[in-house]
């Protein structure tokens, strides 16, 4: 370990101010505890803010919902609100992590981890989001798991977070304070894709804090779901999960999201796969058609090739498991 100072703040002013002086926030440290015994993250100075009151979970007007970016995963995953309205988030929080890992990290935490890609924690390795500049060990590297959509030259590494494509098949929105005031960012442009910049992993400013994720109405019935592929059924992250929400009126489909994980720099939202799916009849064939242009730009490196494929079955299978055919 190295040195660095420790504060731990009371109310939301205090954070905002020790964030803006430099100091980086921990709440459950699930993250950034574990980067911090590897050297790979060197913090001079750790705001805590885990007793800041931002863990409400509510529901908003109109049948959104409201998560307050301390609330816990498992408080979340369990808080009957959000199994009523979005079962789709409860099932990615319950399929995130082990229950020791969900009982301490937090939902803002959760959006906010960093790359899980050996080279990033492999100080001795090549990696352009530890040490701008040096490059990328995983391209010509050993990469099964890392991402066909959203890469660069400069880093192929994927978004590790499982809640992180529910809200982005969801279209949430992050809302952050800093010393500028207050600002909503949508989920889309919250993760940002590493281009020629991959240090810059979110849209955040100097100090900003996240208070809470929060997502829009859509229309009722809504039936959703997750679905997580991955090479055991203990904890471990995708090889590519599926989130999938519907709402069929009249035996049509009036509203798709859909977002995949394990495949993008950032959790990936299938556009195509939506348009395929508005104003269909649900179908064996329609879900086969739609799940064909899941891996529309996708851009394999040398051992995840395999990913393409995997992408398109994972995505038909959840739409027919939403969809109400199997």
């Amino acid at each position: 370990m190295y040195p660095f100072s420790y504060t731990k703040v009371s109310d939301v002013p205090a954070a905002v101010k020790a964030g803006s002086d430099g100091g980086r926030y921990i709440a459950g440290g699930t993250t950034l505890v574990d980067l911090m015994r590897e050297t790979v993250e060197r913090p001079g100075a750790l705001v805590d803010i885990s007793a800041l009151p931002l863990r409400d979970i509510a529901a908003t007007k109109g049948g959104g919902l409201r998560i307050g970016a301390l609330a816990r995963m498992a408080e979340v995953a369990a808080h009957p609100t959000v199994r009523a309205l979005y079962p789709v988030i409860s099932q990615a929080l319950e399929l995130s992590a082990s229950p020791q890992l969900r009982n301490m990290a937090s939902i803002g935490g959760n959006i906010m981890q960093r790359p899980r890609c050996t080279y990033f924690r492999d100080v001795t390795a090549a990696c352009n989001r530890r040490e701008p500049g040096s490059g990328c060990a995983a391209r010509e590297g050993f990469n099964r798991t890392h991402a066909i959509l959203g890469t660069s030259d400069h880093c192929v590494a994927t978004h590790p977070s499982d809640a992180a494509v529910a809200f982005a098949a969801l279209e949430a929105t992050v809302h952050l304070l800093g010393p500028g005031g207050e600002r909503t960012v949508g989920f889309a442009d919250f993760l940002l894709r590493p281009g020629a910049t991959p240090q810059r992993e979110q849209n955040l400013r100097p100090g900003e804090l996240i208070t809470a994720v929060e997502i829009p109405s859509h229309p009722r019935p809504l039936r959703s779901g997750y679905l997580k592929v991955r090479d055991r059924q203990s904890y471990e992250f995708a090889l590519i999960s599926a989130a999938v929400a519907l709402h069929v009126r009249g035996g049509v489909i009036q509203t798709a999201k859909v977002a995949a994980g394990g495949v993008g720099t950032v959790s990936w939202k299938l556009s195509a796969v939506e348009r395929r799916l508005i104003g269909q009849r649900p179908s064996e064939a329609l879900w086969t058609q739609a799940a064909e242009v899941a891996a529309e730009g996708a851009q394999p490196l040398t051992h995840n090739g395999f990913k393409v494929e995997l992408l398109k079955r994972t995505v038909e299978r959840q739409l027919r498991v939403v969809g109400g055919t199997r």
